[in-house]
């Protein structure tokens, strides 16, 4: 069965709006309630809160839990809002452990409590043991659900092991854990290898050591990145003492990177990746205000920096009309060297080794382009205005602003690294304001010493 289309996803969501519209909510619920988890999550949040909560009323109670799962925290909160320890109990019942873990750090202490005591004593020691994790680590996305095996067995002790387990194997197992009588992780043994093998050879004749285990403490882009590189499907997680805590699988490594995705995307705008799109206009107008009146302040450090060249702009009306050029082309030009920037410090290609390596070759290509488009706009400016001075100025300032888009570019995100800042979030304002004052600067100050 092919994977829906953003086209399809945008029917289904037009086709349940006509329905709600008509005021017939069984064909919405029949529509709904045939979708899988993670599209009825996609549709929930394409809808206005009013109708959302509709939807949510028509979905079989078995579905809850995974859809919360797949929603954003600020859509799963709204919904959630009003559900009592009851309820939460019945939402929980069926889900994994890592999928659990996630809802339960959402609920207030109270309902946790409830919902704790209401499992046996193995489940409830498992779900501490993966709440004492930070959730962006190895071990908050990691599942304790494992099948482990000796080395010493032999491959047809392991099959009749399996066959025992029946539907107790945890879904999406590709490949058994090999464990000493410590629960020391060995290695992997390979599904394929455990089926296609002689069933008198012991696992340690058969089994990989190549695929190496995940520290709990590894942080989730690493653990991304890990996944990647080895082209697998799911990883072994070892404590300190390399003891198998849990395995991840790639599904969960699929929800990171689309989260770094979408925070690179949305941090870019000053915005969270679990932001609604329908919250209310008072919280969105409150988030929004923050970084609006960030950018003014900024705006207006770029408006004094014009204000100290009034006298040179009322002689020359020209400036006026081609300063935002010099501004413009610099954003432009820095934008990209951050975006790169940005992308390298994500996927743990630039560090303080290669930065170097990086300001330089940016700081080549600003040139070159300073260069090309100097020569192009002066060109322009030349013959618009009838003025050699205006032209030489002008491809002057806007080399001397591609070179300093090109450093500020390159090395802002590493400095707001280094600070403990998101450079997603603050690297876009920040870059704006130094291609400005220096766009500014360098093309009125120029204006002022030779042509005053």
């Amino acid at each position: 069965m092919s994977a829906p289309t953003e086209s399809t996803k945008d029917q289904r969501v037009t086709q349940l709006q006509e329905i709600l519209d008509s005021g017939v909510l069984r064909p919405a619920g029949r529509l709904l309630n045939s979708l899988a988890p993670a599209e009825i999550a996609h549709l929930l949040e394409s809808l206005p809160p009013a109708r959302r909560e509709i939807l949510w009323s028509l979905v079989k109670p078995e579905f809850e839990g995974e859809i919360l799962v797949a929603l954003s925290d600020e859509v799963r909160a709204d919904l959630v809002k009003d559900l009592d320890a009851a309820g939460w109990l019945a939402v929980t019942e069926n889900l994994d452990l890592d999928d659990l873990t996630d809802l339960v750090q959402d609920m207030p202490e109270t309902v946790v409590r409830e919902v704790m005591s209401a499992f046996d004593d193995q489940h409830r020691k498992r779900l501490e043991a993966m709440l004492s994790y930070s959730e962006d680590t190895a071990g908050g996305l990691m599942n304790t659900d494992t099948v482990t095996i000796r080395p010493e067995v032999t491959l047809d002790v392991v099959l009749r092991y399996l066959r025992r387990l029946g539907e107790e194997i945890p879904e999406e197992t590709d490949a058994l854990f090999v464990v000493n009588r410590d629960d020391e992780y060995l290695g992997v043994l390979p599904l394929w290898k455990l089926v296609s093998g002689n069933p008198d050879d012991t696992v340690a004749e058969v089994m990989s050591l190549a695929l190496k285990p995940l520290r709990m403490d590894m942080a989730d882009s690493e653990v991304a990145r890990y996944f990647e590189t080895h082209d697998i499907s799911s990883a072994p997680v070892v404590d300190e003492r390399g003891n198998l805590l849990g395995r991840i699988t790639v599904d969960d490594v699929v929800d990171v990177i689309r989260e770094e995705g979408e925070h690179q995307f949305m941090g870019r705008a000053g915005l969270s990746e679990e932001e609604d799109m329908f919250a209310p206009v008072l919280t969105s107008t409150r988030r929004r205000a923050v970084w609006l009146g960030i950018n003014l302040l900024t705006a207006f450090l770029a408006s004094w920096v014009i204000g100290q060249f009034q006298e040179t702009l009322a002689k020359y009306v020209a400036l006026a009309v081609l300063m935002p050029i010099v501004a413009s082309m610099g954003g432009i030009a820095g934008s990209q060297t951050l975006t790169l920037a940005i992308r390298g410090i994500a996927l743990g290609q630039l560090t303080g080794k290669n930065a170097r390596d990086l300001m330089l070759k940016e700081l080549a290509v600003g040139a070159l382009n300073g260069i090309i488009w100097a020569i192009v706009v002066g060109a322009i400016a030349g013959l618009w205005f009838d003025s050699a001075p205006i032209a030489g100025l002008i491809a002057v300032a806007i080399t001397i602003n591609l070179l300093f888009a090109a450093f500020a570019g390159a090395l802002l995100p590493l400095l707001l690294k280094r600070l403990g800042i998101d450079p997603a979030l603050a690297g876009s304002v920040l870059l704006t304001t130094v291609t400005d004052v220096v766009g500014f600067l360098a093309f009125l100050g120029l204006a002022s010493l030779l042509l005053i």
